[in-house]
């Protein structure tokens, strides 16, 4: 398949053009594709000449001192390719090895986004020939004549969109940006598996098989070295994320009275970010900083049971036994705050939205994990999570929907069977009797029978589909069950569909046979 898959690729877009008319797939070829069509059937008798040594080069590939495994990939609006080769870096021969064809989506993508996708099956043709051949993977190279391709491969600052990101981070999986070469189109065999070969002559002395042209300054096939791509006009192109710039002011003054500041937050990661640029401006001015070392709580404190103390930074934190443990600072002596105070609650908010409103027990152990100790935690955290929407949102009580009225027919008085629901099921195949061939089968449905009240039932059986049958059933019944006010149906089809007989109107009460017994039984 590798070796004549541009000739596939021909058929397949001859055949993509004639489903392009309105014809039926098994119509008669039209005229204006026929003498393609035949052309190219007949080119393929000449594949029985068709030869391929079985050595990828003429001699073994154990006896090559660097061979190394070059990689092509091309894509056009009609299909996507990619070829690979082996080659002798010290005679320059090449050896094909594998090439794949597929054909491009109809519509909805771009050209870069096409050669984005044949540089994935090139990445495909790679992991194939790794598993077996025993060649290293960094003498592996692919080469691609789209530099937009090569400058989402080498981009390191901007971001793109999901189609893109997913397919630029599966070749990063399997290859290095490193590894991927330019090379231009009129040199790169992939081009010929995108647009197809019209003859097997062709084939063969084309570049698919044979590898691509030398030439007298062979610079590593005339590539532009790897990581010289950069995004190509990244502002403009569709597939590249665009840039929110941000600006970030300092203030002069800091106020005293912080803790009233912190209010006018209304998440814990928009105070971290102000705090992080009061402390930047508060460095570049070098104020100088009063010692806490010495600080000590009043014994009448109800935090003295927690044995606190000052750190260098100024912060109070939880003492206890565990200082000469291994665990992090955050665990042996996390830092106390106030149940009361703005930032508690703005920290409990915090992390209860990450743990995805999981409740009070998963929330403060998160907080405690993190390096925080509240004192009153367990009200405060409740507190909080009362005051949630989205916890009342999951937590509230699921609305039931008012039933409608019930119709007068169900909450009438009356004796038994007074008004009728009447409906036809079945068939079902009986044992009719027995003759020389077998068993003879005959079909059997019944007519259902349901107050509308007090919802008792009475089934009648019927041998055919027919009015007298129906007539049958419905003298039975007011028989044993006496007269009826009113029948109601459905009007179904397997109801009304076969009971063809009674020429039901479809708008008011049945005609013929039918509506004089029911005027008779004193039912009409």
């Amino acid at each position: 398949m590798g070796f004549i898959a541009p000739l596939v690729i021909t058929g397949r877009i001859l055949a993509r053009s004639n489903c392009s008319t309105d014809a039926a797939w098994d119509d008669d070829l039209p005229d204006t594709y026929r003498h393609d069509w035949e052309n190219w059937r007949q080119s393929l008798h000449s594949l029985s000449r068709f030869s391929v040594p079985r050595m990828f080069m003429p001699g073994s590939l154990s006896k090559v001192d660097k061979p190394e495994i070059h990689i092509y990939s091309d894509a056009s609006e009609k299909a996507i390719a990619a070829v690979a080769f082996v080659k002798d870096s010290e005679t320059g021969k090449y050896g094909f090895i594998l090439g794949k064809t597929k054909l491009a989506p109809l519509l909805g993508h771009t050209i870069p986004r096409l050669e984005l996708c044949a540089a994935v099956l090139a990445t495909e043709i790679g992991d194939i020939i790794g598993q077996n051949l025993d060649i290293p993977m960094e003498n592996v190279k692919y080469f691609t004549d789209s530099k937009v391709v090569l400058g989402y491969l080498n981009n390191n600052t901007r971001r793109f969109y999901t189609y893109v990101s997913n397919r630029v981070a599966i070749i990063h999986g399997r290859s290095h940006p490193e590894q991927w070469r330019y090379i231009s189109t009129f040199r790169n065999p992939a081009d010929v598996g995108t647009r197809g070969v019209p003859s097997v002559k062709e084939l063969i002395e084309g570049i698919w098989i044979q590898g691509p042209p030398l030439s007298e300054n062979d610079d590593d096939h005339q590539c532009a070295r790897p990581g010289s791509f950069q995004l190509f006009d990244p502002d403009s192109d569709c597939e590249v994320r665009p840039c929110i710039k941000t600006t970030k002011t300092s203030t002069e003054e800091l106020s005293r009275q912080m803790l009233s500041k912190f209010e006018k937050f209304s998440s814990w990661q928009r105070l971290i970010s102000a705090i992080t640029v009061l402390k930047r401006a508060g460095r570049a001015f070098k104020k100088n900083t009063v010692s806490t070392k010495h600080r000590t709580l009043p014994k009448e404190s109800p935090l003295i049971h927690l044995n606190p103390y000052l750190d260098d930074s100024g912060l109070l934190r939880v003492g206890g036994r565990l200082n000469q443990s291994d665990l992090p600072v955050e665990l042996k002596n996390p830092v106390l705050l106030p149940k009361k105070s703005y930032l508690s609650r703005l920290l409990v908010s915090h992390y209860h939205e990450e743990v995805k409103h999981q409740g009070k027990l998963f929330t403060e152990a998160t907080i405690r994990s993190n390096g925080y100790w509240i004192t009153g935690a367990k009200r405060l955290v409740s507190s909080v999570i009362n005051h949630c929407v989205t916890c009342k949102r999951l937590c509230g009580k699921i609305q039931e929907q008012i039933m409608g009225n019930l119709p007068f027919e169900r909450t009438s008085t009356g004796p038994p069977f007074s008004i009728v629901g009447v409906d036809t099921f079945g068939p079902w195949e009986v044992v009719a009797r027995k003759t020389r061939g077998g068993l003879a089968h005959r079909k059997r449905w019944a007519i259902l029978f349901t107050c509308m009240a007090i919802r008792a039932l009475h089934i009648e059986l019927i041998d055919e589909m027919s009015s007298s049958a129906l007539i049958n059933a419905l003298r039975r019944f007011v028989c044993i069950r006496g007269s009826v006010k009113e029948f109601c149906s459905d009007r179904g089809t397997n109801f009304v569909g076969a009971l063809d007989a009674l020429r039901v109107d479809g708008v008011y009460v049945e005609q013929g046979q039918v509506q004089d017994f029911l005027h008779k039984s004193g039912t009409i």
